[in-house]
């Protein structure tokens, strides 16, 4: 798959480029050698109905693989829940995330934009704790979300809502990458996916020391 567009929160992409170089070089290697795994979902959805997609599952099945051969792991912490002038304890709650290596947690996430700010709060509850340094979360782009199902949302949204939060929300370091398919795999919006990528490399180039 190609990252099309990465966005930096609080410093997150340059600390984990300058401080953790291996586990930058890691995630791009783990975006980058994932194919086009074919359209094998068929729609069941009204308005939808017959189209073939991509599937979330089979994708985020593919990206467990190979974070996996590489060493990256769970990271799951339990607690009890207490909360003030309430006697009742609930016990063994957690939270979770897919891929940790330390200092670094990264989450793909194709499920609903409620989830994708969930994420968030994750990086900043294990933040808190002292586990990590910086949360990465990779998210299809919204090319890529038109090819799937109407519950998945896209990374755009995600970041126009952080620049909106004027950098307040979350404190802890985040790079957010944008993902599509290869523009050589699937011809959706194809001149429009290469018009946006072309922009976006000469704005690079722009700001490139």
């Amino acid at each position: 798959m190609d990252i099309i567009y990465s966005y930096s929160h609080l410093g997150g992409e340059e600390i984990l480029m300058v401080r953790h170089a291996q586990l930058d070089k890691e995630i791009n290697q783990v975006v980058n050698s994932i194919g086009n795994p074919g359209r094998n979902k068929v729609s069941k959805e009204k308005t939808m109905k017959g189209r073939t997609l991509y599937s979330p599952k089979e994708i985020n099945s593919v990206f467990l693989e190979r974070f996996s051969s590489l060493g990256w792991r769970e990271l799951k912490d339990y607690y009890d829940i207490t909360i003030p002038d309430y006697p009742h304890i609930i016990k063994r709650a957690y939270k979770q995330c897919d891929f940790y290596k330390e200092p670094v947690l990264v989450e793909v996430q194709f499920g609903k934009y409620a989830f994708m700010f969930y994420d968030l709060a994750k990086f900043q509850y294990f933040y808190n704790r002292g586990l990590i340094r910086l949360g990465v979360e990779i998210v299809p782009c919204h090319f890529l979300q038109k090819q799937m199902s109407s519950g998945v949302s896209y990374g755009e949204q995600l970041i126009y809502d952080l620049e909106r939060l004027s950098k307040n929300f979350p404190s802890v370091p985040v790079k957010i990458i944008l993902i599509d398919m290869p523009l050589d795999s699937d011809d959706y919006f194809k001149d429009e996916r290469k018009d946006v990528r072309d922009a976006y490399k000469d704005v690079c180039k722009t700001i490139e020391p």
